[in-house]
């Protein structure tokens, strides 16, 4: 988390989101999505679909929370499971 070319932020299980993505998602940049799926990978590069890819991750990352809010979510996680 204090890497400064690293954001690493946490969303809320109880965040309200209009998207849940199942996936994994790698946005490389406005070229290319690689989305992992259980039976392989999928390279997308049709810039409509990739538009759905970056405003999924938008929205999640205007949710998610970072830095000392993150890690407070992690730590209460923690000692939920302890």
């Amino acid at each position: 988390m204090s890497l400064p070319n690293v954001s690493l932020g946490m969303v809320p299980m109880r965040a309200a989101r209009s998207r849940m993505p199942v996936e994994g998602v790698w946005v490389f940049d406005s070229g290319q999505v690689n989305v992992e799926l259980v039976s392989g990978c999928l390279t997308i590069t049709q810039p409509s679909e990739i538009a759905m890819y970056a405003d999924t991750f938008a929205e999640l990352a205007a949710l998610a929370l970072y830095g000392e809010r993150a890690r407070a979510l992690i730590t209460t996680a923690q000692e939920c499971l302890e």
